[in-house]
């Protein structure tokens, strides 16, 4: 089959920065919802799992640090937007289009695992909870 014939590595369409921030916005954004919800769950399975020590060890500073991590948290997931702004502008734009998904599912769980190792590792100790 040639190349040309092949819609996976079809010149991308003329899409202006506008079509492709629109559609990077539309699809990141609804997704953004999932990912601090699998976040949020995350966090609330470590403190019923510890919950006598953190509600001993609750603190003004730990309410603060947790608000300030979830902000990063979401800086972070903005990095997506780098990766997909500059995957649409390539040739492989439907096929990055259609598999998308996959740097959401990777991204979600690589930062569940980041939060529970906070939680476990640097939580834990400062506010004499263990799980």
């Amino acid at each position: 089959m040639p190349a040309s014939s092949n819609p996976l590595h079809a010149a991308p369409p003329h899409a202006s920065l506008q079509d492709i921030l629109g559609d990077a916005i539309r699809y990141w954004e609804v997704r953004r919802i999932a990912y601090n919800l699998a976040l949020a769950l995350v966090v609330a399975g470590w403190v019923m799992m510890s919950w006598p020590g953190v509600l001993a060890g609750l603190r003004f500073q730990s309410v603060l640090a947790l608000f300030v991590l979830a902000v990063l948290a979401n800086v972070c997931y903005c990095a997506a937007y780098l990766v997909d702004i500059a995957a649409q502008y390539s040739p492989f734009r439907a096929a990055w289009r259609h598999g998308r998904w996959a740097l959401w599912l990777i991204g979600t769980l690589f930062a569940m695992t980041l939060a529970y190792y906070w939680l476990a590792d640097e939580m834990a100790p400062a506010i004499g909870a263990a799980p």
